[in-house]
């Protein structure tokens, strides 16, 4: 083997792998004996998710969904939980899983209170304060904008 020849073998650089996708990392890079590999994984997953927004821009129930929620906000009394960014709703952390909360429950300051997926990221969105959920104003799975209301708590 020559000096320029990397020193690493198959098995290291699949264990290599193997540990990215237990530990979700995108890259790695390793120094050996003067040596040097980087890993990246491949991030096409997120280009599909820019695909998506023309679609819900362009689907015909979206327009109707904006004039529901702003009928609905002048009659929103309570405290109102916000979304802190853009992505889809989700009311349970899998589709066979129970969901994280009802109208009706109640929540402590802390409690997840549901999902929004963000560049296949799945965000929760906890509870900032005590009380009982009065209303859940998206439906599973919709589109969420930035600062849209999501629950109201008394």
């Amino acid at each position: 083997m020559s000096e320029n020849t990397p020193k690493f073998n198959l098995d290291y650089l699949k264990n290599l792998v193997d540990f990215m996708q237990e530990t979700n990392l995108d890259e790695v890079e390793v120094s050996e004996n003067g040596s040097t590999i980087r890993l990246r994984r491949n991030l096409a997953p997120a280009v599909q998710t820019v695909a998506e927004v023309p679609v819900m821009q362009t689907a015909p129930q979206a327009a109707p969904a904006p004039q529901t929620q702003t009928a609905q906000e002048p009659a929103l009394t309570g405290h109102v939980v916000k979304s802190p960014m853009v992505g889809t709703f989700y009311r349970s952390p899998s589709p066979e899983a129970s969901v994280f909360v009802n109208v009706g429950d109640r929540v402590k300051k802390g409690q997840v209170l549901c999902i929004i997926e963000a560049m296949k990221t799945m965000n929760q969105i906890e509870s900032d304060k005590d009380g009982v959920v009065e209303n859940i104003l998206p439906e599973n799975a919709d589109p969420i904008e930035f600062g849209q209301p999501l629950f109201v708590i008394n």
